[in-house]
């Protein structure tokens, strides 16, 4: 088995990504062939998230999937995960509650942390959270695309995550944003009604805006806060 530990050691498997799915299928199925119930899939429900979660249920139809919900999310995103619950029942949903409520946070930081210090507030509510899920686990999925930001442009299928000290699978890293939906739409998945409504990173409501420029997919996220990312893909 391939594991932090053993990552300067071990052999990398290498996947070809000229298929249907560029790769992502290989890699699920190496993944849940390797660790089995010792990998869970961190999912936020966009629609990169749904094309996973559908090619996770045609590998493991009883995956573990981990939603961290934060408390702060749009009711869009609650919505799309019933659908999504309604449609592969099979599927283990977790949904990943922070140890502070909503009430613990303002009264031990202050009201609307996410103004002031939004990198703390991820912290809080997202990256603590997903650090306990990995606990004793020895692989994560992430619906990472190269194409996303200047951040993510040399993500590999599989990664060495130094942040959560695990492996970190990433199978759709070579998918385009035209990829993913066109995915949805041969398959009929549902689907986050706000991407129809210029949103196309769907992140915390307070945090969230529909695109500033439609160039960068993420730039409605923490919008002139100089932040581009929730801190659970940085080192």
């Amino acid at each position: 088995m391939l594991t932090y530990d053993q990552w300067e050691t071990a052999e990398k498997p290498s996947f070809p990504s000229d298929n249907e799915t560029k790769g992502a299928l290989d890699v699920l199925a190496w993944a849940y062939r390797e660790y089995g119930d010792e990998i869970v899939y961190a999912c936020s429900f966009g629609v990169e998230g749904i094309v996973l979660i559908d090619l996770i249920s045609q590998v493991k139809p009883d995956a573990e999937i981990v939603f961290l919900d934060t408390g702060l999310h749009f009711q869009e995103t609650y919505d799309t995960i019933a659908k999504v619950k309604e449609k592969y029942p099979s599927l283990c949903i977790v949904m990943k509650q922070p140890r502070l409520t909503l009430e613990e946070q303002k009264a031990q930081f202050g009201d609307e942390l996410w103004k002031r210090d939004p990198n703390k507030c991820c912290e809080l509510r997202k990256v603590i959270p997903l650090r306990e899920v990995l606990t004793g686990v020895t692989a994560w999925i992430s619906g990472l695309r190269r194409e996303q930001s200047p951040t993510r442009r040399h993500v590999e299928y599989i990664n060495k995550d130094d942040k959560f000290r695990s492996i970190k699978v990433c199978p759709l890293i070579h998918w385009t944003w035209k990829d993913v939906w066109n995915y949805v739409y041969k398959h009929d998945l549902p689907y986050n009604v706000l991407h129809d409504r210029g949103y196309p990173s769907i992140g915390c409501a307070p945090c969230t805006a529909p695109a500033l420029d439609p160039n960068d997919l993420r730039s409605g996220r923490w919008a002139g806060q100089g932040k581009t990312e929730c801190g659970l893909h940085l080192a």
